[in-house]
């Protein structure tokens, strides 16, 4: 089989609302979008919903948000498969009706049967076909009170290969594959006149033909379904879209990264402290590269991303990697945005304070964080008490200091203007009376003001602070 390259670009993203958007789903709609975007396409949102009894409005709509924050923008959508139950119901019957598919009238109970005695001989289990009508066959009686599901008529013999956008040529042999149930019945507790659920691989097939999808990028895990869609896109008479099949994300223990194995949430990014641009980067690099670039925008993404490149090997999920690429973007981003982010962040933790205000101190302390929850808790020094360990107190406000800390807590109350200026000739004549040096007092003065002996130069700090705050802080030994 060879794909149809001469369809117009149209790729998509097809996220299952069964719990949030994980970060190997947020990595196949970055790649379905910049393959789109590069070439001028569209890019289409679906939610492939049919999962009834698992799906949730809250999932589809921290999706949309995940989505939303990522600025993975989409240009039709969002289409929602439980809208197109009549759809699937009308192929299924045409398929049914060229002989391409079948009622199956087998029992649950008599599957397991079958697939026991499978075991017992040692074959693999698989179903028999004993519903499969063929020339010649006398098919059992239709048994009452059975409803039944409709399989697809899988070819008997023959290959299915396809190029494959990462991986190369792949072939499965249809001796490997069994007549697939597409579509089922409804539910016995379901309200009378309502329609039976596609199974997956039938919904995904005439969702891509009838949205004329021309490039799938998808995990590697559907590998093993590609061969099924391909019979069924051939059967429909469908032009095929081209696979890419990416490889799995691994956590830190090697095992694939996933909903059900700890997997962190996209959103939950967003609440950490990332921003956006960088988990963007640095998604895009687990499995995909450009030479040896590490960082680069979005824009520069889309220019690069032509669909090569992408590795065929696993990538292994490195949270510190993460957080020094969130790092450098936090150092370039504009500080009316870091003190916006900041202030929302202040306000979950009950403190309202105007950005404005947060400006030149997301200036100050941005270069010394790797996240915007980091940047926050280093601001809240300004705006609520803060509480020096006992280690610091004891190791550097002593006895011999205190006289410097009264000086040092004079000379800034008599200040007329509370400038950075002021501040450090406050410093340096007080060091300079007590005759000692500047960490002496530089340490003290942190840990009682900021709660941490480590922070930039203690004048630009104190600076920023309301002047009352430093001099009670001072002087609360």
């Amino acid at each position: 089989m060879s794909q149809n390259a001469s369809l117009p670009i149209r790729t998509r993203i097809a996220p299952s609302p069964t719990g949030f958007l994980h970060l190997g789903t947020a990595r196949t709609a970055l790649y379905s979008w910049a393959y789109a975007r590069h070439f001028g396409g569209k890019f289409v949102l679906r939610i492939e919903d049919t999962d009834v009894a698992r799906s949730t409005q809250d999932s589809v709509e921290q999706i949309l948000a995940s989505m939303k924050w990522l600025g993975l923008d989409y240009d039709e959508g969002p289409i929602y498969q439980m809208q197109r139950l009549e759809r699937y119901h009308a192929v299924a019957e045409q398929l049914i009706a060229e002989g391409k598919a079948y009622r199956c009238y087998a029992t649950p109970a008599e599957l397991d049967d079958m697939r026991e005695a499978q075991r017992a001989r040692g074959e693999k289990t698989r179903y028999d076909g004993r519903w499969r009508p063929e020339a010649g066959k006398m098919l059992p009686p239709v048994p009452s009170g059975v409803a039944p599901v409709v399989r697809f008529k899988n070819p008997l013999e023959g290959d299915v290969t396809w190029d494959d956008l990462v991986k190369g040529p792949i072939t499965i042999n249809n001796r490997e594959i069994d007549d697939l149930i597409i579509l089922r019945p409804a539910a016995e507790d379901a309200p009378a006149g309502s329609l039976g659920v596609p199974t997956y691989n039938f919904a995904v097939v005439v969702d891509d033909w009838d949205m004329q999808i021309s490039h799938v990028f998808r995990g590697d895990e559907h590998v093993n379904n590609t061969p099924w869609q391909i019979n069924i896109f051939n059967a429909l008479g469908a032009p095929l879209p081209q696979f890419g099949h990416v490889p799995v994300i691994l956590g830190d223990d090697g095992q694939k990264l996933s909903k059900r194995r700890g997997a962190v949430s996209v959103t939950a990014y967003e609440e950490a402290g990332y921003l956006p641009e960088a988990m963007l980067n640095y998604l895009s690099r687990l499995g995909w590269s450009h030479g040896d670039d590490e960082l680069f925008s979005r824009e520069q993404l889309v220019s690069w991303f032509d669909g090569t490149h992408l590795n065929k090997s696993p990538a292994q999920w490195d949270p510190a990697k993460l957080e020094w690429v969130n790092s450098q973007y936090i150092k370039q981003a504009d500080d009316a945005r870091l003190a916006e982010l900041v202030a929302a962040q202040l306000r979950q933790r009950g403190i309202e304070v105007e950005s404005s205000r947060l400006l030149p101190m997301c200036a100050l302390f941005k270069d010394r964080c790797s996240t915007t929850v980091a940047l926050t808790d280093w601001l809240v020094m300004y705006f609520a008490p803060v509480s020096p360990s006992a280690e610091d107190l004891a190791s550097h406000v002593n006895d011999a200091v205190k006289p410097a800390l009264a000086g040092l807590a004079d000379r800034l109350e008599a200040m007329a203007e509370w400038t950075k200026a002021n501040i450090a000739a406050a410093i340096k004549e007080t060091i300079t009376a007590q005759g000692i040096k500047m960490p002496v007092l530089a340490m003290p003065v942190r840990a009682l003001v900021c709660g941490r002996v480590q922070t930039p130069s203690v004048d630009a700090v104190l600076e920023l602070f309301e002047k009352e705050i430093v001099i009670k802080r001072l002087r609360s030994i």
